[in-house]
């Protein structure tokens, strides 16, 4: 019995060593509300294919993993009311009770490398969650990147998240946090975090060429590429700690709490920002799949 489950377009491209990305689905149907979310994931696959690879969207559909979805199964997927939100803890009970579950950045570094896929394009990873040192609430993320070798292209980590904590967990763990084409690590929403990143890379090629080193050299786990969004879509960091202050605020003041956080406050913020945030998180997912792809075409030639 197979593991996984290749739609016949990811099934092709792999038998024929065509360039392949991996795609989550938790923003599918925790990041952004219908039907934003279906015309946001056909733009993301669309990107990838018109950069040259092959996407693969990944989730867990009453049981089956699927690596690659129809359309017919996205659009199902984006109207899916109570998705269970997949992690490296819950991915096998959910496949074995049959159930339908969303794969967070963990979950589809699973399934990624499981299907032979080295490159996977997100928006932001998890991580250290404000008020951490009291609650060891810790994004799953942070620990796959260490043990799975795949490269992760995200606008960094989200940013309403402790961002110098999440730097350092990532350090301690040995995973390269490598900013493309600036020195400042990006925030998300915005281009710049107020943290210098520890390691920079200008093209897609230098990227492959890491990830196959760390290969060659028995190194486990991915690396993460932080990937700042387009100048034109960016929120400054000025415009936004504010409202990522009342966000949190709110989720406190309403004992918001665990894998319920994420989500309440990117809708809080979507609310509070009136939009400018779906807007802003839209492009810096569809400028990382451009990034992914390139990376990917590059891993292809070889």
């Amino acid at each position: 019995m197979s593991l996984y489950t290749p739609s016949p377009k990811v099934a092709e491209a792999l038998a024929n060593g065509r360039p392949v990305v991996a795609l989550e689905s938790t923003i599918i149907t925790h990041g952004m509300p219908w039907p934003q979310n279906l015309e946001m994931a056909r733009r993301v696959e669309q990107t990838v294919r018109d950069s040259g690879a092959e996407p693969a969207t990944i989730a867990v559909l009453e049981g089956v993993l699927h690596v690659g979805l129809t359309d017919a199964q996205l659009e199902k997927l984006a109207q899916t009311l109570h998705a269970a939100k997949l992690s490296r803890a819950d991915i096998a009970v959910c496949m074995s009770q049959g159930k339908t579950g969303a794969t967070t950045v963990a979950a589809t570094m699973i399934a990624a490398q499981l299907a032979g896929i080295s490159i996977f394009a997100t928006g932001g990873i998890g991580g250290v969650h404000m008020g951490a040192e009291n609650s060891f609430d810790i994004s799953a993320d942070l620990a796959e990147l260490s043990q799975t070798a795949v490269t992760v292209v995200a606008a960094g980590a989200k940013a309403i998240l402790d961002l110098p904590k999440t730097l350092e967990v990532l350090e301690t763990y040995g995973v390269p946090v490598i900013s493309y084409g600036q020195d400042q690590l990006p925030a998300f929403w915005s281009r710049e975090a107020g943290l210098r990143a520890p390691l920079r890379m200008n093209h897609a090629k230098e990227i492959a060429a890491a990830h196959k080193m760390r290969g060659a050299l028995g190194l486990p786990g991915g690396q993460l590429i932080a990937n700042p969004i387009p100048t034109e879509a960016e929120i400054p960091r000025d415009v936004m700690l504010p409202i990522i202050r009342r966000a949190t605020q709110d989720a406190v003041d309403n004992g918001i709490s665990g894998k319920d956080t994420t989500p309440y406050l990117l809708q809080r913020i979507y609310e509070i920002s009136e939009g400018r945030s779906l807007e802003a998180n839209i492009a810096l997912v569809l400028n990382n799949a451009r990034l992914a792809a390139q990376i990917a075409c590059e891993l292809s030639k070889s």
